[in-house]
């Protein structure tokens, strides 16, 4: 919901920094998995069609016009029972493909796609109901009018008639999905710094200041992001560690914030150095798989008595298909150190961290 222009590490320096690695093989993924993203688009899409038939009742759009007006309206909470009963058949696919249990809850949701939209919507114009894709670089945006017949709209140029959009309620998934990688991860024998580490004397961490990630030209239909970072180093025991560490203030592109959050915590970490893959959920991200492949990559790594980085690793065990239209990968920081200060760009020059470092005493 971010990134156009993310970018895959640049050649020469993914190639000068896999001198420095064993890369291991590919990583295979349970093939008991549940699909993956492609699985969400379709769902979505398909929802969004039956949406915009729906609101060709009045008693219908009225209320759901009420409610979206005020925000996010969960579909499982809209007025009509048929509806309601498709909504819920999408809920449990989009978390079958994400690799969520049921218990997370419904997760699709109808929002309005830009403010400036309201007044058209308020006034009574018949929206148009679309899903975004996660190919940021399609030609056109599928919608659905209220007869069900299909519009194609323009990614650059949002139109003067109000659209609303199907999408996964994110602020539900990514928590239960992060929470997710974190138990997989330790059952995998990945276990994170921050839950193995002896704090009674205090340890050092690298707190972000302020981070902006590059301007681009997003399609107009995308909503605010949801970023996580994949924190790695090897332990005290020689083997590799991860933390999952989300940052959910960042929403948006361009735009730069200043959180003062806690990124890397060396309490744990053999040679006081960690890399950070930085990650967004598009709305399709399989936690169950992502979780896996990390932990069948890193599995693969031992300690050689010197720091090696682990970011290429971990790129290199996100499923092929998340780099097909799906830009899941945001960039990437080498070798934080406990002395890491300062203007840090990313590896892909698709956004820069501004850190310190920060010690945390004990209780």
């Amino acid at each position: 919901m971010l990134i156009a222009t993310r970018r895959i590490l640049p050649v020469a320096a993914a190639a000068l920094l896999a001198l420095s690695l064993p890369v291991p093989a590919a990583a295979t993924v349970d093939s008991s998995s549940p699909a993956t993203g492609a699985s969400v688009a379709v769902t979505l899409d398909g929802l969004a069609s039956r949406v915009a038939q729906s609101l060709a009742d009045g008693g219908t759009r009225a209320a759901v016009t009420e409610a979206v007006l005020a925000g996010p309206l969960t579909l499982a909470a809209i007025p009509d029972a048929t509806l309601r009963m498709h909504a819920a058949a999408a809920d449990r696919a989009v978390l079958a493909a994400k690799g969520l249990p049921a218990s997370v809850g419904s997760v699709t949701q109808l929002r309005l796609a830009l403010p400036q939209m309201r007044a058209a919507l308020a006034r009574g114009q018949a929206p148009l109901v679309a899903t975004a894709s996660s190919d940021d670089t399609a030609a056109s945006i599928t919608a659905y009018d209220l007869s069900g017949r299909t519009v194609l709209l323009d990614p650059n140029r949002a139109p003067q008639r109000p659209v609303l959009v199907v999408e996964v309620d994110s602020a539900k998934t990514v928590p239960a999905g992060l929470d997710l990688v974190r138990r997989v991860l330790a059952q995998r024998g990945v276990s994170g710094a921050t839950t193995t580490a002896t704090l009674a004397g205090g340890y050092w961490a690298t707190k972000i200041n302020s981070v902006r990630l590059s301007d681009d030209e997003e399609p107009w239909i995308k909503g605010a992001a949801e970023i996580y970072c994949v924190v790695g180093g090897f332990g005290l025991d020689g083997h590799p560690k991860v933390d999952v560490v989300q940052l959910p203030y960042l929403d948006y592109d361009g735009t730069t914030y200043y959180p003062n959050q806690l990124l890397v915590h060396f309490s744990a970490y053999k040679y006081n150095l960690a890399d950070v893959v930085m990650m967004e959920d598009d709305g399709d991200t399989n936690y169950q798989a992502l979780a896996q492949a990390i932990a069948t990559a890193l599995l693969t790594i031992t300690d050689q008595g010197v720091y090696i980085p682990l970011v290429n690793a971990i790129i290199n065990a996100i499923p092929t298909s998340w780099w097909t239209d799906d830009p899941d990968y945001v960039d990437s920081w080498y070798t934080l150190s406990t002395g890491s200060s300062g203007h840090l760009n990313g590896a892909a020059a698709n956004g820069w961290l501004e850190v310190s470092p920060y010690w945390v005493a004990p209780l």
